[in-house]
């Protein structure tokens, strides 16, 4: 028998630890949050993507009563700036949550958008840094291969 273990390596971080540029990726992705689409879960969730070229896009949950025809604020954003810069890479995407008049703890990508955000490296050979945003601190995930370290891939 053979054992193989696989870990992820996260980052706790203060907002004052991150660079502007980042701590402003974080805003864009809270104040996506706010204008979500989420009424049947009153669960918010933005994300804001900085872009090689220097754009950052945002997207935000869109709910749909007929379950799950909505789709996830991370790909959003990563689908949208895809479509509007098809050749420029993603380099950061932040995501932040809000629920009961409140900005939430740090919050994960679900599997589908892990799946495309593992696409979205493998397409531009480049890695996502992930900036997952809590009320008081920050966990920052150095590609989105960590996050998903056995992804579906076609041989």
């Amino acid at each position: 028998m053979k054992e193989e273990e696989i870990g992820l390596k996260i980052r706790i971080m203060s907002e004052k630890e991150l660079p502007y540029d980042e701590v402003s990726l974080i805003e864009a992705a809270r104040e996506a949050a706010l204008r979500a689409y989420a009424p049947y879960s009153g669960y918010k969730v933005g994300a804001a993507v900085l872009l090689e070229n220097g754009e950052i896009i945002t997207g935000n949950n869109q709910e749909n009563v007929a379950y799950p025809s909505g789709m996830c604020a991370e790909r959003v954003a990563v689908f949208y700036a895809n479509a509007r810069y098809p050749f420029v890479p993603v380099r950061t995407l932040a995501i932040a949550a809000y629920s009961q008049n409140a900005f939430t703890g740090f919050i994960s990508p679900c599997g589908a958008c892990r799946q495309v955000l593992l696409e979205a490296e493998k397409r531009f050979g480049k890695p996502i840094r992930i900036l997952l945003s809590g009320r008081d601190e920050v966990r920052v995930i150095n590609c989105a291969g960590d996050l998903l370290p056995l992804a579906f891939e076609t041989l």
